[in-house]
């Protein structure tokens, strides 16, 4: 039996505002595409995050103009996000410190953005969501009387 379990816009935004380690996946000429582990955050809509404006990513990004970020839930019940467009290089500080202490706690993440100051050629890019995709099997439990595998 197929499945039609999609988030509604609300529920995908609070759930890509939750902390989840995202996958960005960027179109790699001649291969697959690049698919990287990151930090992010929802701002005003869409996603940001920080990259090296020298790394691998950047290029690509750069040539591409746009990009993927796959954000999921680990445990059942499984959800997912995954949100496609374009791509923006924004002029501002990336603030290494709010990042660390929103994927690491307050102690460790001041720990971890101290370490990390040298971070000068960090640069911030906005993802402008045009194209989405969900999953959500919390409904599938529910509808099903019962707790997911797993609770």
């Amino acid at each position: 039996m197929p499945y039609e379990y999609v988030m509604s816009p609300a529920a995908r935004m609070a759930f890509l505002e939750g902390v989840h380690v995202g996958i960005l996946a960027v179109e790699e000429g001649g291969r697959g595409p690049l698919a990287a582990p990151i930090w992010y955050r929802v701002v005003d809509d869409t996603v940001e995050f920080g990259i090296s404006a020298s790394s691998t990513k950047a290029q690509l990004l750069r040539a591409a103009g746009r990009a993927t970020l796959l954000v999921q839930d680990e445990t059942p019940p499984y959800r997912y996000v995954s949100v496609e467009g374009p791509i923006a290089f924004v002029d501002r500080p990336y603030d290494m410190l709010a990042a660390a202490t929103r994927y690491l706690g307050p102690e460790i993440g001041a720990l971890y953005a101290a370490g990390n100051q040298d971070g000068a050629d960090t640069v911030v890019v906005v993802l402008q969501p045009e194209h989405w995709r969900t999953q959500d099997f919390s409904t599938m439990a529910e509808e099903f009387g019962g707790a997911a595998a797993g609770d």
